[in-house]
């Protein structure tokens, strides 16, 4: 499949995993649990048959590397799934999707990348439209009853943060392995980390009735292998500065499905911040160097 196709079938998939977490009636880390521990057991066959020697040559350099990332990984589904429970899903899957801002500030910090103007110009754009939609999903008193937008909005933007780590924590090793190999130890390191957290909360890890367990297994068939790990794959032909802007078409997917599925039509503010929040994330994207 030409890349492009597949990007575009990787935004479908990855957009219907709001409305999957929102359709679950299970705690929020326990569906993040299980949404990672599914994705990782259907490749784990794949990347034992065909890149077992690969993992015989992981250092010890690289194991840190990928319990560092599977870690931020881990901190990042956790606190977005949480937030879905507070706020609207087109706030929280915009507010989420700010971790191409949040990855270009880190590489100017840690990795000595320059802060061009574009790129300058792009985050402060980010972070105005941002206090647009939260100021605007707050006003609107929130898009379903007992909402805190706010909370929600700032575990959403939390959980960008922690994807951002991910990318940044993980991005070396990922140039010296193969797609499966990668995110099968990166995974693992997430599902574990997600275990921890779930039972420090002391939620059940079941038994939930079949219908759960069906959303479990979607979250980890459409978003997690048809969606991130084919975004993944993407990235070894595609340049990131090009996979980092198709993938805004998320939460403008995710927010259609969110109108169709859930009832939930945003606020008039929530919509407009959402579309400046895109554009800085569009903008910041497109100004970042291709990695050397």
């Amino acid at each position: 499949m030409p890349p492009l196709a597949a990007l575009a079938v990787a935004v479908v998939a990855v957009s219907t995993s709001a409305i999957l977490i929102r359709w679950s009636h299970a705690p929020s880390s326990v569906a993040a649990f299980y949404r990672v521990l599914f994705t990782t057991v259907l490749l784990a066959p794949f990347a034992v048959v065909r890149y077992r020697q690969q993992f015989a040559h992981l250092s010890t350099r690289d194991w840190l590397v990928a319990v560092a990332s599977g870690l931020a990984l881990a901190a990042h589904f956790a606190a977005w799934f949480e937030s879905l429970a507070w706020t609207s899903v087109a706030a929280s899957v915009t507010l989420v999707q700010t971790q191409p801002v949040f990855v270009a500030v880190g590489a100017v910090w840690l990795l000595g990348e320059r802060l061009n103007r574009p790129m300058a110009l792009g985050i402060a754009v980010a972070l105005v439209g941002s206090v647009l939609l939260s100021v605007g999903d707050f006003l609107s008193g929130g898009a379903f009853a007992g909402a805190n937008p706010l909370y929600g909005n700032t575990l959403a933007l939390l959980g960008a943060l922690a994807a951002a780590g991910y990318v940044l924590a993980g991005r070396s090793l990922r140039q010296r392995l193969p797609l499966v190999p990668y995110v099968i130890v990166v995974y693992t390191v997430s599902a574990a980390g997600l275990l921890a957290w779930t039972v420090g909360q002391g939620a059940s890890l079941g038994p939930y009735p079949p219908r759960e367990w069906l959303l479990f297994l979607g979250m980890a068939v459409g978003p997690g292998i048809f969606g991130h790990t084919v975004v993944n794959w993407a990235l070894a032909h595609v340049e990131s500065s090009v996979v980092s802007v198709t993938l805004v078409g998320e939460p403008v997917g995710s927010t259609l499905l969110a109108l169709v599925l859930l009832g939930e039509v945003p606020a008039a503010m929530t919509a407009v911040g959402g579309g400046v929040v895109l554009a800085g994330i569009v903008l910041t994207a497109r100004s970042r160097p291709s990695p050397g």
